[in-house]
């Protein structure tokens, strides 16, 4: 078993470290309000939040798989080209039919994310219940982290197709809130550094 002050940082990075959020502690504050606004924005219009981010992910697919594609032609002579050129081409039209159709890519997108809930549901519930003996102070915590993913995704499920439309601008909304205040607090609290 590792030392455990083998991953504690330095005095000298902390200190660094300390010394930098204190000289840009504006920025981290403005990041963390802009965050906040774009979050509260999601969370009020969740159904223009959802096809913004489901644009996005195309672009991404697209671009992607534009590269790659590029830089398999440009090693055409590696071995596995045949599949390179296949995994591109699968990312294009991943993200043209994203950019294009993006109501169908909320709802293929959603019925992922409600994939995405159930399993880590279910496995935070398993490791809560295995470990509540080693971590008797806090199994309990995520024992209801994969209460809360399961009951997501059976909201989700009760309500489709209707819950697409929603469901994945008002989880980017909620992260982005969260987001956004985790970096206000820090910025408020490097103000004033410690000594």
């Amino acid at each position: 078993m590792a030392n455990s002050t083998q991953s504690a940082p330095s005095p000298i990075l902390r200190a660094a470290l300390v010394k930098s959020l204190h000289d840009h502690w504006l920025v981290f504050l403005i990041e963390g309000i802009v965050l906040i606004v774009l979050g509260l924005l999601a969370v009020v219009v969740p159904v223009i939040a959802s096809l913004a981010v489901t644009i996005f992910i195309g672009w991404l697919f697209l671009i992607g798989g534009a590269v790659g594609l590029a830089m398999t032609l440009v090693a055409r002579h590696a071995p596995g080209f045949w599949l390179s050129v296949l995994s591109a081409a699968v990312a294009i039209g991943a993200g043209a039919v994203l950019i294009w159709w993006p109501v169908g890519g909320v709802f293929s997108l959603t019925l992922v994310l409600t994939g995405y809930f159930i399993a880590d549901g279910v496995v935070s519930i398993m490791l809560a219940i295995e470990h509540r003996r080693q971590f008797s102070h806090a199994w309990g915590w995520l024992l209801a982290a994969g209460i809360v993913d399961l009951l997501l995704a059976a909201i989700i499920i009760s309500g489709l197709p209707g819950t697409a439309a929603w469901a994945i601008g008002l989880i980017v909304g909620i992260d982005l809130m969260f987001g956004g205040s985790s970096l206000v607090v820090i910025a408020l609290r490097a103000r004033t550094p410690l000594l």
